[in-house]
């Protein structure tokens, strides 16, 4: 009798721990959500803003104080921007350059991460310290050595020009390389045993392995590209070679101010490809930045 007495205390008082807790969790809970509700909303106003900015007309933009909700909603942003420039053939370049230069970035940094993770060869250290002294060159310092490369291989105006220069990146091959180096060296040693060669090895047994860190780098590489505004400025040398970002920022400059309404309308029109890429990507997306780097 004893015995079960001592145990319904125990349990007694297991249910009265459980109620306490979710009590605290059921009143804490608010507490939690409301400041992650505030950021939340921080971080979309600018989107908002987009959004109810690219159906307002002009004036409605320039008040003050601004209003977020358009008085008057009116799509004339929309027709303005697709007739004032050549939107077809810009769309096509962004989508050409953007694509090509993923493409290029998920096979060549995959292929070098691989090797500088998984080979051995004389100088891989040296190799692998290069690519990370090369992360902490800034961009503009070597934009008008590439661009006099560029333009004496004749590149220059010319969609090639756009691709070649970043079909690889250190960033890209720096987050490859310390994927691959989590993978167990087990199964590339089975492999090799099994007689397969090391580019079947890198297609068949690795590539399959590294989605999350290839659909990562296919993110942050798309974007980059799709959004890059001022190498195609420089190179590009008529109108029917630019990409969306060019065009849009010269279809929104006026005589002597900026059309802020076609603006924010050809930003919503550059955002939502991006947008597209990245709520398809984006469980690879996050497991990729969760894992790489751990070793």
């Amino acid at each position: 009798m004893s015995t079960l007495a001592t145990r319904g205390t125990e349990h007694a008082g297991t249910d009265r721990a459980l109620r306490r807790r979710r009590i605290r969790q059921t009143w804490g809970q608010p507490w939690l959500y409301l400041p992650l509700t505030a950021v939340l909303l921080l971080m979309i106003s600018p989107f908002l803003w987009m959004l109810s900015g690219s159906f307002k007309p002009e004036a409605d933009i320039r008040k003050v104080p601004p209003v977020l909700i358009p008085t008057s909603p009116t799509t004339a942003n929309y027709r303005e921007l697709f007739s004032s420039l050549d939107f077809t053939a810009m769309f096509a370049n962004s989508v050409v350059v953007a694509l090509a230069v993923t493409a290029g970035n998920l096979v060549f940094c995959s292929m070098l991460g691989y090797a500088l993770a998984k080979l051995e060869f004389r100088g891989r250290r040296g190799v692998f310290t290069l690519v990370i002294a090369t992360l902490m060159v800034p961009g503009l310092v070597t934009f008008v050595p590439l661009f006099v490369v560029v333009t004496n291989l004749g590149l220059s105006g010319s969609l090639l020009g756009l691709i070649l220069p970043f079909l690889a990146t250190p960033f890209g091959v720096f987050l490859m390389r310390q994927f691959i180096s989590t993978l167990p060296d087990e199964l590339i040693d089975a492999a090799r045993v099994d007689g397969c060669r090391e580019l079947a090895i890198f297609w068949k047994v690795v590539l399959p392995l590294t989605k999350p860190a290839l659909a990562t780098l296919g993110i942050i590489t798309f974007l980059g590209s799709w959004n890059n505004f001022l190498w195609p400025l420089v190179l590009a040398q008529n109108e029917s070679q630019y990409t969306l970002p060019v065009g849009l920022a010269l279809a929104s400059s006026g005589q002597d101010f900026t059309l802020f309404g076609i603006l924010l309308a050809g930003a919503v029109v550059v955002l939502l490809p991006v947008m597209i890429v990245f709520l398809v990507f984006q469980r690879q997306f996050i497991a990729g930045i969760a894992t790489t780097g751990l070793k």
